[in-house]
C-alpha cells in the first residue's frame, strides 16, 4: 500500500547528466520545490566514483545496471550495456571525453523537425556549462599516447589538434578534452559540477536508491504522479504541481513510459498493460556508436601516468559528402581492452595497447521493447549493429582496422610495439577483417534516440521541440533519448547543452 502522496513543483526522474543540470537550475528559485528521484546512491565523498581513472572498474560493478543485448546476427551478441546506478549517472561512470556537437549535427536536428535546436541556439549554452572541461593535463600525457598522436598525424597527414573544442574540425589527432581536474584526477561530472555545490538548498530534495516504476495521470489526465519503490522496499507516490521531468536515459526513459502505458499500443496490450497514450515511437530509433578493437602487445610496461587510460584519439573524414565532419574515429587505449577478443580465443598480453575504430554516424538503427509488464524485468535491446543496407557501418570498421595498422607501423609508435595480438597480421582480406571486426565489436555506451524529438506531423516523434510528451501535458523528457539523430562525437556535452536549453524552456531565465 502506498504512503500518502508527497508533492513538489518539479519531480525529476533520474539524477544523471541531465537531471543534475535541471535540479541545480530549477532550484535556483528558492520558492520552487524540486525533487530528484535517483535509483542509485550518492557519489559524494566516494573516490571509487570521483576518481576518473577508476572508470573501468565501475563496469559490471554495483554501480552498473548492466543491460544485455539481443542476438546480433551481424555483430556481437555478448555486449553488456552499462548504465550508471549512481548520482551523476553516466557522467559519474564514463571517461568524461567532452566534445561540443558539430554545427551540422544540430542542423540535422532542425531538418528533422526540431525547430529551435540549431547551432545558433544550442552552442551558445556552452558558456553556461559549470563543468571544468580541459584538454588532458601535461602530467597525464603518457609517452606512448603522445607517440600515437605523432605517428597518426605524420602517417595520415592530419593536423595535431590541441583543443578539440576550440573550433569544429574535419580530422585530426590529439589528446581529448575531459571534464576533470588534472591536479586531482577528480571528475567534473554533472553531479560534481552542478549538484554538489547546492545540496544544502532547503527546496531541493534528493531521494536516492529510489526506483520510479510507473507514471500515473492526475484527475486532468496530466502525467504528473509517480509511483516509486523506496530504499526499504516500501512504495510511495510523488506528485508534481508543475511538471514531471523524465531524465532516466535512452533505456530507462522509454522503459518507464511503456510500463506506464505510454508507447506502441499493440505491444502494450500484448503485455496486458493498459494503454494510456498510443505513441508508436517509444523505444524505436535506438542509436549507438559501435566500435571494434585491435590489440598490440608492447615491448614492456608502459609509463604509469594517465588521466583515464584512453586519453588520445584520431578523427578522419573519408567521404566529403557528409560535409565538414569526420566519419571515422579512434580511441587509443593505453591498456589492453580485451573483453571481446579474449572471448574469441585471442591471448591477453600482460602489457598492451589498443586502437578502436569507431563509427561516428552509424546508419544501423535498432529498437528496444519490454519483455514483461513486471518493472523488475530488464527490457530487450536490439541495436541491429552492422545491418544498414548500404554496408556503411561495416565498411567503416574495415577501413578503420586497416588504418590502425598503418598507424601502428609508423614511428615513433612502432618502437613500442612487439606484435599485433588481435586479429593478428594474417587477417588481411576485407571479408576476414569484417568478420573479426564485427564479432569483436563493442559499444562506447552511447545509446540514444528512443524517444525522439520531432515535428507535429512526424508520427514517430515522442516529444515536441519543447520536449513535451506528444499530446499530453505535465511531462517532459530531457536526456539522450530525445536525440532524433546521433551526434558525430561523444554525446555527453550535447546532453548537458540540451538540459541547459530545457531549463530555459521550462523556466525562462533560469541560470542567467
Amino acid at each position: 500500500m502506498d504512503d500518502e502522496t508527497t508533492t513538489y513543483d518539479y519531480v525529476i526522474i533520474g539524477g544523471g547528466t541531465a537531471g543534475c543540470v535541471l535540479a541545480a537550475r530549477l532550484s535556483e528559485d528558492p520558492a520552487c520545490r524540486v525533487c530528484v528521484v535517483e535509483g542509485g546512491p550518492s557519489d559524494v565523498g566516494d573516490d571509487r566514483i570521483l576518481k576518473l581513472r577508476n572508470w573501468i572498474n565501475l563496469l559490471g560493478s554495483q554501480f552498473d545496471y548492466g543491460y544485455t543485448t539481443e542476438e546480433q546476427p551481424r555483430g556481437n551478441s555478448h555486449i553488456l550495456h552499462s548504465r550508471a546506478r549512481v548520482l551523476g549517472g553516466c557522467s559519474s561512470h564514463n571517461t568524461l571525453i567532452s566534445f561540443l556537437p558539430f554545427p551540422q549535427d544540430l542542423d540535422e536536428w532542425v531538418q528533422a523537425g526540431c525547430a529551435g535546436w540549431g547551432p545558433e541556439t544550442i552552442l551558445p549554452y556552452r558558456t553556461r556549462l559549470r563543468n571544468t572541461i580541459v584538454p588532458v593535463g601535461a602530467a597525464d600525457r603518457n609517452a606512448i599516447a603522445q607517440d600515437f598522436v605523432t605517428a597518426a598525424a605524420g602517417r595520415l597527414g592530419v593536423p595535431v589538434v590541441e583543443d578539440f573544442n576550440a573550433r569544429p574540425f574535419t580530422d585530426g589527432a590529439g589528446f581529448f578534452s575531459l571534464a576533470y581536474d588534472p591536479e586531482t584526477n577528480n571528475r567534473s561530472s554533472a553531479s560534481v559540477a552542478y549538484l554538489h555545490p547546492v545540496l544544502d538548498r532547503p527546496n531541493l530534495t534528493l531521494r536516492l536508491e529510489t526506483w520510479a516504476h510507473r507514471l500515473l495521470p492526475d484527475s486532468e489526465g496530466r502525467f504528473t504522479r509517480i509511483q516509486v519503490r523506496n530504499p526499504d522496499g516500501s512504495h510511495s507516490t510523488l506528485e508534481a504541481d508543475a511538471e514531471v521531468l523524465l531524465c532516466a536515459g535512452a533505456i530507462d526513459t522509454p522503459r518507464l513510459l511503456m510500463l506506464s502505458g505510454i508507447g506502441p499500443a499493440g505491444h502494450l496490450r500484448d503485455l496486458g498493460i493498459e494503454v494510456r497514450a498510443d505513441l508508436p515511437g517509444v523505444g524505436e530509433n535506438l542509436l549507438d556508436h559501435p566500435e571494434s578493437v585491435m590489440v598490440w602487445e608492447t615491448r614492456g610496461p608502459l609509463p604509469p601516468n594517465s588521466a583515464m587510460d584512453s586519453d588520445a584519439g584520431l578523427f578522419l573524414r573519408r567521404d566529403s559528402a557528409g560535409g565538414p565532419r569526420p566519419d571515422l574515429m579512434f580511441h587509443f587505449y593505453q591498456v589492453p581492452f580485451t573483453v571481446n577478443t579474449e572471448r574469441l580465443g585471442y591471448p591477453v598480453p600482460e602489457h598492451g595497447v589498443c586502437m578502436t575504430p569507431n563509427v561516428p554516424r552509424a546508419r544501423s538503427v535498432g529498437r528496444m521493447w519490454l519483455r514483461s509488464a513486471d518493472p523488475a524485468v530488464k527490457p530487450a535491446l536490439d541495436f541491429r549493429y552492422f545491418t544498414d543496407p548500404e554496408g556503411h557501418d561495416e565498411r567503416t570498421i574495415v577501413d578503420g582496422l586497416r588504418i590502425a595498422r598503418e598507424v601502428a607501423a609508423t614511428a615513433p609508435l612502432n618502437d613500442w610495439l612487439l606484435r599485433e595480438v588481435a586479429p593478428g597480421p594474417d587477417v588481411t582480406s576485407d571479408a576476414d577483417l569484417s568478420e573479426y571486426g564485427r564479432r569483436a565489436a563493442h559499444t562506447v555506451y552511447h545509446p540514444a534516440g528512443t524517444c525522439k524529438m520531432g515535428a507535429e506531423d512526424d508520427p514517430m516523434a515522442v516529444v515536441d521541440p519543447q520536449l513535451r510528451l506528444r499530446g499530453h501535458d505535465g511531462l517532459r523528457i530531457v536526456d539522450a533519448s530525445v536525440f532524433p539523430t546521433m551526434p558525430t562525437i561523444n554525446p555527453m556535452v550535447t546532453v548537458l547543452l540540451a538540459a541547459e536549453r530545457a531549463a530555459d524552456l521550462i523556466s525562462p531565465g533560469s541560470g542567467r
